[in-house]
């Protein structure tokens, strides 16, 4: 080859995935415990990986990504986005967009264009829609949900109102918003006494059962919306499923026009003597929480399980991923108690050992993931 076809011939190399993580949401931890498990399995041979931090102020950082550093060990020792680290910035202009990292006292340099970025963030600011529209903006392809899905699936108060639209069984609720609080609490109260005790209070706009509480009578409302308005202003109260037994679905976009992928059905039997699926029991291997993979339900649950489990997924025009929750009350009914655009993704998580026990293990499920991502065109869809 002279050096004029040498120089004009296509330059091939592996599609480059940054993998964000941590955000300033109270879910910083568990962001970081899900990205360390990515960043292990993702296939280095197929793809080059950038793992790029959000500290908890919001500072993009050029992380590690080492495994060890970003998993939860204990309640007392979470882990956390080094904020010391070099800062980097995802940069846009007619060629694509890159990842610049501005060393202290030295020239920016590239770490070369994008093609995917994977947003491994749970909670507001990051798995709500807002890094999905600043990377819609930027015409940057990226795993999961886009805005109006991650906005409605963040939100349990309007996730329950689409849900409901489309014909889906959910649990009675309140909303309780920061204006009527502050300016009528007695019809708050009447609100949630009218669902009748026990409920549950919780962040509208959070997940990983941070800032949740159940509450069985009037008497302890008030410190439970405290607790919940710490994490977010607005507050949901739902009728809590007493006997119903926690059901879960995972979801998968389908290639082109293809319908999506459903998993098995998993159950959750919470131990270590908690009332329901807190953050201990959820993430602290010592609290002993059980879970079965596939669930023992009849086969007829499990069909209703999955069937519900892809309404959900189209009701709110969700793309990549998401895991569906639900409860199966002692008269046998479904309830869904809300979906997940971003589940957690740790190989112990319920997500990838659902598709594990389909068929799909955890390299392939982030390998299918990247592609699916590879394959979306960008802008509106």
């Amino acid at each position: 080859m002279d050096d004029l076809a040498a120089a004009t011939a296509p330059q091939t190399r592996k599609p480059r995935i940054a993998v964000v993580f941590g955000g300033r949401s109270s879910e910083h931890a568990v962001s970081c415990s899900t990205a360390g498990s990515v960043l292990q399995a993702i296939d280095t041979d197929r793809y080059d990986v950038v793992p790029v931090g959000i500290t908890h102020e919001g500072r993009w950082v050029l992380e590690s990504g080492d495994p060890e550093r970003l998993a939860i060990t204990s309640a007392d020792k979470l882990p956390e986005v080094d904020g010391s680290r070099a800062p980097v910035a995802l940069a846009n202009d007619s060629r694509g967009s890159e990842l610049v990292v501005h060393e202290p006292s030295e020239v920016p340099r590239t770490l070369g264009e994008v093609d995917v970025v994977f947003p491994l963030l749970h909670g507001p600011w990051g798995e709500d829609g807002t890094l999905q529209g600043l990377l819609e903006m930027a015409g940057v392809r990226y795993v999961g949900a886009g805005v109006l899905a991650s906005a409605v699936g963040m939100d349990k108060h309007y996730m329950k109102v689409v849900f409901q639209a489309h014909g889906l069984p959910v649990l009675p609720y309140t909303v309780i918003t920061p204006r009527g609080w502050e300016a009528d609490r007695s019809a708050c109260h009447e609100s949630v006494d009218s669902l009748g005790y026990p409920v549950f209070v919780k962040p509208c706009r959070g997940g990983s059962s941070i800032g949740i509480s159940k509450v069985h009578d009037a008497s302890e409302l008030d410190a439970a919306v405290a607790e919940a308005r710490r994490h977010d202003p607005k507050v949901l109260v739902e009728t809590a499923a007493e006997g119903g037994r926690e059901i879960e679905c995972g979801v998968i976009e389908g290639f082109g026009s293809n319908p999506p992928d459903t998993s098995v059905v998993a159950e959750i039997t919470i131990g270590g003597g908690h009332e329901f699926y807190d953050f201990a029991a959820k993430y602290l291997p010592e609290e002993h929480t059980r879970l079965d993979v596939p669930a023992d339900v009849p086969e007829q649950v499990a069909a209703e399980v999955r069937d519900l489990s892809a309404r959900a997924f189209d009701a709110l025009s969700c793309e990549g991923l998401a895991r569906v929750d639900f409860f199966l009350l002692p008269d046998d009914r479904l309830v869904i108690n809300e979906i997940n655009t971003m589940p957690g993704f740790t190989p112990s998580s319920m997500f990838p050992r659902m598709w594990a026990a389909t068929g799909l293990d955890y390299p392939a499920l982030v390998d299918r993931l990247v592609q699916l991502a590879l394959h979306r065109d960008t802008g509106l869809r």
